[in-house]
């Protein structure tokens, strides 16, 4: 069998890329007149959620028990998932705005 330079090459960058780990990503959420959008997030053990306030009042993004990001007027906050699961979340100023994260392992 007959095996090029290249091809060792290209088949051990192949084998680099398979095992190389996924990066954390940054997954943004908006807030605008009350409302987080996306509403609902999908994510992975070590990204990164930005909240964006583009309102002009005070948030924030409170897990009940758990993290809690305040999220001043126009400005934004982020925090960093640490584990997987379903957490659901709200401002504690303005019950009505609902969210949810799911978390992959």
């Amino acid at each position: 069998m007959f095996i090029t330079r290249a091809a060792i090459v290209l088949l051990s960058m192949g084998a680099a890329a398979a095992a190389a780990p996924s990066q954390a990503e940054t997954i943004q959420v908006s807030i605008d007149r009350l409302v987080y959008l996306p509403a609902e997030i999908e994510a992975k053990v070590g990204d990164e959620v930005e909240w964006i306030n583009r309102d002009a009042l005070v948030h924030t993004a409170t897990v009940e028990g758990g993290a809690d990001v305040l999220l001043p007027a126009n400005k934004t906050g982020r925090l960093v998932l640490q584990e997987a699961g379903s957490f659901d979340y709200i401002c504690r100023y303005h019950p009505n705005m609902k969210g949810r994260i799911t978390v992959r392992p």
